[in-house]
């Protein structure tokens, strides 16, 4: 199996995902990317910030999980503890390639080393979630996954024109987390940035009435909403650490 192949029934009819949660799955991580259309449903539970993309020529809007790489604070056990689970940790380990030749419609493509991918005889298959129902078409969870994938891609198309706003509002500032830990050590997290709320409050209506307009308006303010879950992420650190 190639690191990352097209799904079809011919090579996929017998292929299962390990739905559960667990770091062992690959949860084990700092952050997920996030999309605009989802900022409502994520700041419920998570800090939403954001960072400069690798190329350093735009920004990513990010889901934070823990303080450091492999930290994830929402993780207990094999249990994630929010209620919400963004559509990039969702649909793992699935992923979106670039139409067939002369189409327009994007493929689907597995993560093929990803643990979740179970085939007959591993362990778990049985529990395990079947890509393709009896008569072929796909499953009522590989049909989720594809919704999944939709909203994601539609996400991630309109996401420049959301921070091409930000940026031309002057709205993005860099952030910096300063707390303690459990052992009283100051921690320090950088290299991501926020809403500058108090520009963001001076704008006037004609600024304003253009972000709504353009559909930016609420992901602001849902952003902004989200970093009150900071300090509630960081207890979860702090208790992490005495429970350790």
């Amino acid at each position: 199996m190639t690191d990352h192949p097209l799904v079809t029934i011919d090579d996929h009819r017998a292929v299962r995902i390990d739905r559960r949660r667990g770091a062992a799955l690959g949860d084990a991580v700092q952050l997920c990317l996030i999309v605009p259309d989802e900022f409502r449903q994520v700041q419920n539970a998570y800090p939403i910030l954001f960072q400069r993309t690798a190329a350093r020529d735009g920004f990513q809007a990010t889901a934070l999980f823990g303080f450091a790489p492999d930290e994830n604070l929402y993780l207990d056990g094999d249990r994630w503890d929010a209620p919400y689970l963004p559509l990039a940790m969702a649909t793992r380990p699935f992923l979106i390639g670039p139409p067939a030749r002369g189409g327009d419609v994007p493929q689907l493509h597995l993560a093929g080393a990803s643990p979740r991918v179970l085939v007959p005889g591993d362990l778990g298959y049985d529990e395990a979630s079947p890509l393709f129902d009896a008569d072929g078409g796909p499953s009522a969870y590989l049909a989720a996954v594809l919704d999944g994938l939709g909203e994601l891609d539609r996400g991630y198309r309109a996401a420049p024109a959301f921070f091409d706003a930000l940026e031309r509002h002057d709205l993005l500032e860099p952030v910096s987390i300063r707390f303690d830990d459990a052992d009283g050590n100051a921690r320090q997290i950088v290299d991501f940035h926020g809403i500058h709320e108090e520009r963001f409050a001076a704008l006037d209506g004609d600024a304003l009435g253009e972000l709504h307009r353009e559909h930016h308006l609420l992901p602001i303010t849902m952003a902004l909403a989200s970093l009150a879950n900071l300090p509630s992420l960081i207890v979860r650190q702090q208790r992490r650490g005495t429970d350790a």
